[in-house]
């Protein structure tokens, strides 16, 4: 079971990566969000910095054995992953529309 779980994340964390590289390099954005990305590029970097932080999580984490002396490196990925999607890619979207009060 630990063997589908390595295999299943390192795909996702592998093609996130490749998709944050691909933003970054050329400012393309996939067809469900280019209507809400305003900064392509920003939100590649976002996407490269939660993959990196997904990454180091769920591999120094739950699924390497981290040490007792080392418990803090798992959730530095974690904060990191929350800092890249919650930080980078809401600056990366495009404002909403101002609704009028009446």
């Amino acid at each position: 079971m630990n063997w589908v779980l390595v295999v299943a994340t390192s795909v996702l964390v592998g093609a996130l990566l490749v998709l944050g590289v691909v933003q970054v390099v050329t400012g393309w954005a996939p067809p469900w969000v280019r209507d809400t990305i305003l900064r392509p590029r920003l939100s590649g970097v976002g996407t490269l910095v939660s993959a990196a932080g997904l990454g180091v999580f769920v591999f120094l984490g739950p699924l390497g054995g981290v040490s007792d002396r080392h418990l803090y490196i798992p959730l530095l990925g974690l904060m990191a992953t929350g800092v890249g999607t919650s930080l980078f890619q809401r600056l990366a979207r495009r404002p909403a529309p101002m609704r009028s009060v009446s």
